[in-house]
């Protein structure tokens, strides 16, 4: 049996408790402070990580992790609250790990995310740009479309907990009877499907947990993960697209701010005058669709063969006939296009962890005259953008979208031009 590791104890003891003001909030949601300790020959500032705390409070935490150059805490008290605070609307806020914002209102939540996709801009790019008032979501609550709640092992004797890991754990599961963030169609849906697992848990139907799928799809909510699903998205007056996939695919998960969102991405394509717009990693086609009608030819290039076949019939039943869809090889993924780069524009919208090397170099030497970078993650966005930038390439344009509210996520577009 392997030890349990010993607690390192400097600079402060196991749950010890000081006071301390917020200062600032990370990108990931955690409040930030700073606090004197005796470090050397002089005090120095020790930074204090304290989830829920928000920037201007004076807070009282409990230190429960001390790292090499920072501390982990919890907030124990507000004793002077920022005027930004309020009331949660999930009781389970604080506890389950889904939402980092919900004690701070709306608009504040987009000011603090603009703030801080433009601090990243600036130290991690090197880069001092005017970042874009970020786009709000129509819906603060109530618009998330697919959800993915978890049950671990059921216990003999005990009630199985169905819904999202506990705040700063990996593996304790919160009971969620409701979800705030997603529509009311899959909070309906989810109290059907939670009763049907703790009945089959409860006679031994589960010999381990497992994950539930909610995807909700014009309030027609399904849990199976092949079931093919439909999404509409209104474009213009008298313009719809009907995108379809699987459930288990990945596709943005609010609709009521997509229509926007597509929209901004294919009009920063459009603004460059190219002639042929590529979608490098397309999926199902919603930016090579959505920007079909503005370019003589569009592609899209995905290394999924299942997403490119759901691409090729949503461009058929759209009656899109300048789309092309390709299976690229990770290796090759410009290979087979017809396309000179210089007539082209690029629309990248990578996975969390951003792009490769591999890739980054095949669209350097593909050499496009402007890229459009969508991207959840904006700090792999940055460590990508140095690379732009070092390939003769300059930045047009920051626009964070709110695609996340109540959480620490957000979907920034980034438009990059040949220098």
């Amino acid at each position: 049996m392997s030890k349990k590791k010993k607690y390192n104890d400097k600079p402060f003891g196991y749950h010890q408790e000081f006071e301390l003001t917020v200062a600032t909030l990370t990108n990931h949601g955690i409040g930030l402070g700073r606090v004197e300790i005796e470090g050397g020959d002089a005090a120095r500032k020790w930074v204090v990580m304290v989830a829920f705390a928000l920037p201007g409070e004076r807070v009282r935490v409990r230190v429960f992790r001390n790292h090499a150059n920072y501390s982990e805490a919890d907030l124990v008290e507000v004793l002077e609250a920022s005027p930004h605070r309020i009331e949660p609307k999930c009781p389970l806020f604080g506890r389950c790990g889904g939402c980092q914002y919900q004690n701070l209102g709306y608009e504040e939540q987009l000011s603090w995310k603009r703030r801080q996709v433009a601090e990243l801009i600036e130290h991690m790019a090197g880069l001092t740009f005017e970042v874009l008032p970020v786009i709000g979501s129509p819906r603060p609550f109530g618009y998330r479309s697919k959800i993915t709640p978890h049950f671990g092992t059921p216990a003999e004797g005990r009630e199985v907990a169905i819904g999202f890991l506990r705040q700063g754990t990996r593996f304790d599961v919160v009971d969620v009877p409701r979800c705030e963030i997603a529509t009311e169609a899959i909070n309906e849906r989810l109290t059907t499907e939670r009763a049907a697992i703790r009945s089959l848990a409860s006679t031994g139907g589960f010999a381990h947990g497992s994950t539930l799928l909610l995807r909700d799809a014009g309030g027609v909510v399904t849990t199976r993960h092949e079931d093919r699903v439909t999404e509409e998205l209104p474009l213009g007056p008298g313009e719809t697209l009907r995108l379809s996939f699987l459930a288990r695919d990945f596709f943005q998960n609010n609709p009521f701010i997509l229509p926007a969102f597509a929209i901004y991405v294919r009009d920063q394509a459009k603004a460059c005058g190219a002639k042929f717009l590529v979608d490098a990693y397309c999926g199902s086609g919603l930016f090579a669709l959505t920007s079909a009608k503005a370019f003589e030819k569009v592609a899209g290039v995905e290394v999924s063969e299942t997403s490119v076949i759901f691409a090729r019939e949503n461009a058929a039943s759209n009656g899109i006939t300048n789309a092309t869809f390709l299976a690229g090889d990770a290796s090759a993924i410009f290979a087979k296009l017809e396309f000179a780069g210089a007539d082209c524009v690029v629309v990248i919208d990578p996975p969390r962890k951003g792009c490769d090397e591999t890739f980054l170099n095949q669209l350097f030497a593909f050499s496009p005259r402007s890229v459009v970078y969508v991207s959840c993650d904006p700090a792999t966005q940055m460590r990508d953008l140095k690379g732009f930038l070092a390939a003769g390439y300059k930045v047009t344009a920051v626009q964070p979208f709110d695609l996340f509210p109540q959480t620490r996520h957000l979907e920034c577009v980034i438009t990059i031009v040949k220098a």
